[in-house]
C-alpha cells in the first residue's frame, strides 16, 4: 500500500509540474484565437476558434520575412557553432598541452558576462568589420555567447569516449581529422543533437542583440517583429495577434524538443556518471 501511494504522489506531483510549465502556453494558445473585448475574459477553454488574429500575421508585412531571418540566422549560428566546438573539444579532451585546464575555465568565464555588458565593444566590432544590419552581425554574436557551453559540454562527452578507439585509428594511418570525423562523430549524437537544438533556441529567441544590430524591416527576427507589433495607441494594443504571433514562433520549438527529447536526457547527462 505504501509503495502505491507513493507512486501515486509521484504522478501527481509529475501532473502539478507539467500542468505549470504548460499552462502560459495553453492560455496564449487559447488567447490568439480571441477578439475585441474577448481578450479579457477569462476561459480555460476555447469558446470558438477565430483565426483572425493568425490570418493578420501571417499576411501582415515582414513577418514571415522575419521567420525566414531567424531560421536562417539560428540554422547558421548552429553550423558554425558545432563545427568550432567539435574541434575545440578534440583539442581540449584529447590533446595534452601546458595551461588546458585554465583555457578550459576561461571559455567557461566568457559565458559569466551578461549581454549587456559587452553590448558595446560588440557593436563597435560589427561596424569595424562592416556587417551592421545583416545578419551576418547576429551570427557573430550568437556565435561568440553559444561556444562556451557548445564546448564545454562537447568537452565532456568526448573525454569519456574510449581512448582504444583512437589509437586504433592513428595505428591505421588515421589523421586527427579523420578521427575526429568518421571515428568520434558518429558516436557524439546526443550531444550534437543536445548542443545544437539549444543553440538553435537561444539564438531564435534572442533579442537584445537582434535589436540592436539590425534597423531595417527585412532584416529583423522573429522576436523584434513580434515586439514591434503595435497598434495606434496605448489601448489598441492587437493582444491576440501577440499572442498569434507567439504561438507561430513556439510551436517549432516544442515539436523539436519532443521529437529530440531522448537525445537531450542522454546528451546532458553524458559524463555524469563514471563506469
Amino acid at each position: 500500500m505504501t509503495g502505491i501511494l507513493r507512486t501515486c504522489a509521484l504522478y501527481l506531483a509529475v501532473i502539478m509540474v507539467v500542468c505549470a510549465a504548460a499552462f502560459p502556453f495553453y492560455y496564449a494558445v487559447i488567447t490568439s484565437f480571441k477578439s475585441g473585448t474577448g481578450l479579457f475574459e477569462v476561459d480555460y477553454f476555447p469558446v470558438r476558434l477565430d483565426w483572425k488574429n493568425y490570418a493578420s500575421v501571417l499576411s501582415g508585412r515582414g513577418f514571415t520575412r522575419s521567420i525566414a531571418n531567424s531560421v536562417l540566422i539560428a540554422s547558421t549560428t548552429v553550423a558554425f557553432s558545432l563545427f568550432i566546438a567539435v574541434t575545440a573539444s578534440f583539442a581540449l579532451a584529447r590533446v595534452n598541452f601546458k595551461g588546458r585546464s585554465l583555457l578550459l575555465v576561461t571559455i567557461l568565464m566568457v559565458s559569466m558576462f551578461p549581454q549587456i555588458a559587452v553590448l558595446a565593444g560588440l557593436f563597435e566590432l560589427v561596424r569595424f568589420l562592416g556587417i551592421y544590419n545583416t545578419p551576418w552581425a547576429m551570427i557573430l554574436s550568437y556565435t561568440i555567447f553559444t561556444l562556451p557551453f557548445t564546448i564545454w559540454v562537447l568537452t565532456t562527452f568526448m573525454r569519456d569516449l574510449p581512448k582504444e578507439l583512437e589509437e586504433a585509428a592513428i595505428v591505421d594511418g588515421a589523421t586527427p581529422w579523420v578521427v575526429v570525423t568518421k571515428i568520434f562523430l558518429p558516436l557524439m549524437w546526443p550531444a550534437l543533437v543536445t548542443t545544437g537544438l539549444l543553440a538553435f533556441i537561444g539564438a531564435w529567441n534572442e533579442f537584445l542583440f537582434a535589436l540592436t544590430f539590425t534597423v531595417s524591416e527585412t532584416q529583423r527576427t522573429v522576436p523584434v517583429a513580434i515586439a514591434l507589433i503595435s497598434g495606434s495607441s496605448p489601448q489598441e494594443i492587437p493582444w491576440g495577434a501577440i499572442m498569434a504571433a507567439s504561438v507561430i514562433v513556439t510551436t517549432p520549438l516544442i515539436i523539436l524538443v519532443l521529437i529530440f527529447q531522448r537525445k537531450i536526457v542522454s546528451g546532458l547527462t553524458a559524463g555524469g556518471v563514471k563506469g
